[in-house]
Order: C-alpha cells, then structure tokens, then sequence
C-alpha cells in the first residue's frame, strides 16, 4: 500500500526464535511496537525461518531484533524504507564462540519515486502560468489588442486586459469576507492583499482537506515539532480574520453606524458562522440524518465565529471613528497604547490558559502533562491525550461529541478522543486573531505609508519570533512549551503569527505597493472565503471533485483528483467574481 514496503526476515538461528519490534522515528519517547515473530531455522533442512511485515515508509524506522526467550537484544538497525521497496534482514551467526550475530538488510526491489507527480504538477502549472504571461504580454501588442477588441465585447475586454481585479460596491458590512476596503479619498479601493493572503491559505487548505495527494507532509503533525502545510493553513485564517475585523469596524463607524448596530451584526454573523459548523460542516449526512446522540460541537467554523466574536467586541469597545494621529507622547506607539485595556484582556485570557494548562488537576495524570498519551511517554499515560485540555473537553461536552480521529492516534495511537478545535485551545485562537487585528491597526494608522506599515510587520515578525524562540528553546520537543497545532499552544500561535506577518509583508509589498502581482487567483477565492470553504466540504464526496479511482494506491492519482478540485473551486470563485456575486453572512 501506500506508505509502506516489504520486509522479509530470514532468521538462521536455532531455537528459540526472534521478535522483531519497531519504532517510528516520528514517535517522541515512544514504546517499541511488536511488529512479527520469526521462527528459529530448521537445521534439518538448512531452512531459515522466515516472516514477511509491512513497514511505513514516512519516516525513518528503528528495528529492534531480540530472543523470544531472556528478551536478550541481538541487533538494533535505524533505516529509512522507500515506498513499495521489497527488503530483506537476513540474520544469522558470525561466531559461534563469542555468539555474534550479523543483520544484513539487503535491497530485493528498490522503492519508487512517489514525489514524481508532485514535480509533473507543479510543471503543469508554471506550463499554464506561462502560457497566460504570454498571452498577457500579447495583449499589449496593438495589432493584437485591436484584433481582440473587434472579436470580443470591448468593455468586458478591456476590463480583463488591465486586470484592475477591483473590488465590486461593497456595503457596510461586518464580515470579514471580502475584506474591507482602504482609504483612498478618491475612491473605497480594497487592499488586496488581505484577500490574497485569505485566498491562498484558503486554497492550500482545500488541497489538504481534500487528501493532498496522500502525502504524508500534507497532513498534520502527530503531536509536537514540524509544521508542516496543514499546520499553518487555520493559524492564517484566524490571523487574517483578525486583520480584517480592525479595517471593517474603523469602516462602519465612519460611515455612521452606531456601535450598537455593528454589535448586532458581528452576534448574528458570530451564530451563523457557528451554526453553520455545527449543522452543515461537521455532521456526514451520507451515514445517516443529523443526530444528536454523536454529534461534534466543536469545529473549524465554530471556533471562527467565536473567536471573532471576542475579538470584535473588543476592538469595538475601544475602536475610534476617526483614524487620526494620536496626540500622546508616543506617537510611534499610537497603534498600541490608546488600546491597553486590550492588552491587559489578551494577557489575562493567556494567564488563564496557563494556569489552566499547568496546574489543573488532571485524573490518573500528571499536572502540566502536555503529551499525546498512547505509546508515548514509554506507555505511562496512555488515557491522557492533551492533558487539560483534552480532560475540559471530555468533562464539558462529553466524549461522543469530539473529533473520534485526532491526529496523535496513527503514530502514537491514542485511544481518547482528542478536539483540536477544542474549548482550551479556543483562548490563543483568540490571541492569535488578536495578533492580526494589530496588523490591521498598523495599516489603519500608518495608511499611505507604506514604509512605515512594512517596518512594523517586521519588527512584529520578529518580536513573535523571539518569544516563541525562547518558549521552544530552538528545538521540537524539549522547550518550555514545544510547537504543537493540536494544544495551539502559545508557541504555535507565536510562531505562525511571526510567519503570517512576514507572509502578510511579503504579499503587501507585491500586490499594493509595488503592484507587480495582481493576486489572482488566489484573490478570488479570497473574496468568497466562507462559500469556498463550505462548498468543498459539502461537495467534497460528489463528482466532478471526487470521483472512483483506478488505482487507489496511486500518490498520481490521489494528487491528480485533489488539484483538480481545488484547481475546480479556484474557477468558481473566478466565476462569481466576475458576475460580482459574494456570499456575505
């Protein structure tokens, strides 16, 4: 199968036998998984002993051979397998005297390329983006643009020929989808980029939930460490939304609605976006209709609204109609001191969670414990998977109504339901989208100037990055609060809210500064977040975005059906955008 390869044991000792164990390279302090036992050879015969395993292949594997008989170890071999490779470990005496023993891991078959599709996809697509640069400097050959004009609609042509991709006629509104617009006097023009950094976390995030090729870097981290794709994708949409919400209230209040007004609005869009998680997103209706009796509460929708919620009635609190300079001593500081009662709020709430975290008592384990329970550990807490966290959500809303898969159950296979979009964790999404809603103050305050609003994403990309270089003392499992998606621990949330400002920079200089890149497509996307997201998690099981395969073992195939439909919604969104249709809660 995918993911794994075939080890055949040769064992040309005598009796009593040998066991073979395993242990994943990825599995922190992890017990050694009994894997097969290998029958003593038959001298009689001259017939070793023989047994065929499955071993995984995305990651490096430690063998662990040792007498079925005293547990006596006779060889230990660390080896990366390749994906459908066909391995022997052939062990047998050196010397009868001293009792040596040799393992020999021989290659019967090499393993594949699994990351060829990956490079082919990624040729398609600088294939189609260099045909559309192509077209695009083509079109600014007069005889060619005339000739366009005389076939096509001059108005809609003109509009696709310059490209302005401008934003259609917004209402005041309070959704964070499409972004709300700058400050241009002249004309409400949207800053761009925020969509185009929404659009494509949102992109790369419906690759992913849709399987990513079966890639095993597509998928999230067991427990702690290594952030790959999937683990930034949410953090990024909690950031962005927080951006959002300081552009989209200093709007409204502007243009005249009352604070009572635009708190009614952010309750509604709040309830909507949770009910929506809750009745549309997580249930599968395929296995039956809605049930109470099982039904997850927690979820990627439900934690949005909530978080926004906190969020916008915070910075409606203390948010100003006029943007003006602020006449304190520190006028460097105007987008942080006018606001310290915010301050003080985040700090309380992230007081809280570590009080929570660190000192409640957990039953049957151990206070602080911030493991994936399972085999990790060598075995010694196998019921306490997120520790407090895992136990608050257990206690409040009851095992049936968590996520039943969490992502620590494969390597270390826990047993406990574990929410990653659980209620403890729900606190730093909060800082998270309150770390955004700074970035949206910096370009609120600092608007027009550019230079000003760059060298503040920097200095806060590196004030998030020191303090979760100090949380994590630099490594994966041995700082004060390691890295972990799953808890969103406070360094998680420092180390992708450094990353989303350098991205968020990154994207503004290119887009609204220099205007070399216009954002598509994933500014498309961007504009209609909430309606892509649903969309693909409603549609995800019908054709044309998925369909029956031929070969389900194939990593081609697998990418294949998955760019197609996130190629699929990238389209729609297009569509809509160009018949200016945006979904708005």
């Amino acid at each position: 199968r995918m993911d794994q390869a075939l080890l055949l044991v040769l064992n040309e000792l005598p009796a009593p036998g040998l066991n073979l164990a395993a242990r994943s390279g990825s599995c922190h302090q992890c017990l050694y998984q009994l894997l097969a036992f290998i029958p003593p050879s038959n001298e009689s015969l001259r017939k070793p002993g023989t047994a065929s395993v499955m071993v995984d292949t995305q990651h490096p594997l430690t063998l662990l051979l040792n007498s079925s008989v005293g547990d006596r170890n006779l060889c230990k071999i660390q080896y990366h397998f390749g994906e459908f490779g066909n391995y022997s470990l052939v062990v047998k005496t050196l010397s009868t005297s001293t009792q040596s023993v040799s393992c020999d891991l021989i290659i019967n078959e090499g393993p594949i390329n699994s990351y060829l599709p990956i490079l082919f996809a990624f040729l398609v697509y600088m294939g189609i983006l260099a045909i559309l640069i192509a077209g695009r400097l083509l079109m600014k050959i007069d005889p060619v643009r005339n000739w366009v004009y005389k076939k096509l609609n001059p108005r809609a042509t003109d509009r696709m020929i310059n490209s302005e991709l401008g934003s259609p006629n917004t209402t005041d509104s309070i959704n964070c989808d499409p972004a709300p617009q700058s400050w241009s006097t002249g004309s409400r023009q949207r800053l761009r980029s925020l969509d185009t950094f929404r659009g494509l976390s949102l992109v790369i995030m419906v690759f992913v939930n849709y399987g990513g090729g079966k890639y095993w870097f597509f998928k999230h981290e067991s427990w702690n460490g290594k952030l790959h794709f999937p683990s930034a994708l949410f953090s990024r949409f909690v950031f962005i939304m927080g951006t959002s919400i300081a552009l989209a209230l200093g709007s409204m209040l502007r243009w005249g609605s009352s604070k009572w007004k635009v708190l009614r609005k952010i309750l509604w869009r709040s309830f909507v976006l949770i009910l929506l998680g809750i009745i549309v997103v997580n249930p599968n209706y395929c296995l039956g209709p809605l049930s109470w009796d099982n039904l997850r509460i927690p979820g990627v929708l439900q934690r949005l609204g909530f978080t926004y919620l906190v969020v916008a009635a915070l910075e409606l609190l203390f948010t100003r109609a006029d943007s003006g300079t602020w006449e304190g001593r520190f006028p460097a500081l105007q987008d942080i001191l006018p606001y310290w009662p915010q301050w003080i709020f985040i700090l309380v709430l992230e007081t809280i969670w570590l009080c929570l975290t660190f000192l409640l008592p957990v039953p049957d384990c151990p206070r602080g414990y911030l493991g994936p329970g399972g085999i990790g550990d060598f075995g010694k807490y196998p019921n306490c998977t997120g520790g407090a966290a895992g136990y608050i959500d257990r206690l409040l809303l009851g095992e049936k109504h968590m996520y039943q898969h969490p992502s620590s159950g494969v390597t270390y296979q826990s047993t406990m339901p574990y929410d990653p979009e659980g209620i403890l964790g729900t606190i730093n999404s909060i800082v998270m989208a309150f770390l955004g809603l700074q970035a949206g103050k910096i370009t609120l305050f600092y608007k027009d100037q550019p230079k000003q609003i760059m060298s503040r994403f920097v200095i806060w990309g590196l004030v998030t990055g020191i303090i979760s270089a100090i949380l994590t003392k630099c490594s994966k499992e041995e700082g004060f609060i390691p890295i972990n998606k799953n808890l969103w621990s406070v360094s998680y949330v420092t180390t992708m809210s450094c990353f989303a400002f350098i991205l968020l920079l990154l994207i503004y200089y290119l887009v609204d500064v220099k205007k070399w890149w216009s954002g598509a497509p994933f500014l498309y996307p961007g504009m209609n977040s909430i309606l892509v997201y649903i969309g693909h998690q409603v549609f995800a099981n019908y054709f044309p975005f998925k369909w029956k395969m031929q070969d389900s073992q194939s990593h081609a195939e697998h990418l294949t059906q998955n760019l197609t439909a996130t190629t699929l919604w990238v389209i729609i969104s297009y569509i809509l955008y160009r018949r200016r249709i945006f979904w708005k809660i």
